[in-house]
């Protein structure tokens, strides 16, 4: 499978530069995945697994929030939070998971509150699910 250049960055820093055969992420829109020879696109990132395939083997990750642009056949995964299913604390995303449906259960959350909740939640759920 053709190859192509692939920059992963975060406010951490670069998570990956190197050549990949497939990206495929969730953004607000639903799931794309892209392939070399891709055309120039760029959309947002939702909340959701990516699937990366680097060397013909696909390493997964857990992909929050960001921007996904190609330009002129390279790739660029600018995201707020990207981990890698080895790197993800199972033990902590279980806390968080706990902790947003304790909080999920009160029932005089104000609409802020409960929104701040919710996405606690979808982040603990996707990097459980990613390290499954």
């Amino acid at each position: 499978m053709t190859s192509f250049p692939l920059q992963i960055v975060t406010p951490d820093g670069v998570s990956y530069n190197g050549q990949a055969e497939k990206v495929r992420v969730r953004t607000i829109a639903g799931d794309v995945c892209i392939l070399a020879r891709h055309l120039d696109y760029a959309t947002a990132l939702g909340m959701g697994e990516a699937a990366i395939t680097i060397d013909g083997k696909v390493r997964h990750a857990a992909c929050i929030g960001g921007m996904l642009a190609v330009t002129n056949g390279e790739v660029k995964l600018v995201a707020t939070t990207f981990e890698w299913a080895e790197d993800i604390d199972v033990q902590r995303a279980q806390q968080a998971k706990e902790k947003a449906e304790k909080q999920l259960s009160n029932t005089q959350l104000d609409k802020k509150d409960l929104l701040l909740a919710e996405a606690k939640l979808k982040r603990a759920l996707v990097r459980l699910n990613v390290n499954r």
